[in-house]
């Protein structure tokens, strides 16, 4: 497994070892030894997740408070630009952002660790996304932050307004919205 640092020391780019040959390929996408050699983290993951979405669709940026979730992210059907913004207050990089393609085809990953943001637009639909979560989903902890707030100055790849939910098209803006310290 190749790990990539971004900006934010503690985001990571993961790319597993992929075997190919005339009949496809094969990999493991998660593989807590080898996750915990590559990255030095020991994390447990407690539930899966797995969304499907059109072309054009933006999802985020979701978190959640009190019980927060760190995510490890891959795309299995299609590509999105998967986006990273940091909530942390005392952190250096507060409220600044990193986006990578996952996709199907190149089989990446992203490490989102607590105290992130995360969201995605998919670029080739529809789109599959599945994520492991270190934390259960907790209703009362769930948050999110507006997909265009000018404070985070995303640069989406797109022009105009993606198709949204009704919640994300009301999410607040960062500056009134719950963060961590």
């Amino acid at each position: 497994m190749r790990v990539t640092p971004t900006e934010f020391p503690d985001v990571l780019i993961l790319e597993p070892s992929v075997h190919v040959d005339d009949r496809g390929w094969f990999y493991e996408p998660h593989n807590a030894e080898t996750f915990h050699e590559a990255t030095g983290l020991a994390v447990s993951f407690v539930q899966d997740n797995h969304s499907r979405s059109e072309s054009g669709v933006l999802r985020g940026l979701h978190y959640q408070v009190g019980r927060p979730q760190g995510k490890l992210a891959r795309c299995t059907v299609g590509s999105v630009f998967d986006v990273v913004v940091d909530l942390r207050r005392s952190s250096a990089t507060f409220a600044r952002w990193v986006g990578v393609e996952l996709s199907a085809t190149n089989f990446r990953q992203v490490w989102i660790p607590v105290g992130f943001a995360h969201g995605f637009y998919v670029l080739n639909g529809p789109a599959e996304v599945q994520y492991k979560t270190t934390d259960f989903y907790h209703p009362a902890g769930d948050r999110s932050i507006r997909w265009d707030d000018p404070t985070i100055g995303i640069d989406w790849p797109f022009d105009g307004i993606p198709v949204l939910s009704d919640r994300d098209a009301a999410a607040p803006l960062l500056g009134d919205a719950e963060t961590f310290e």
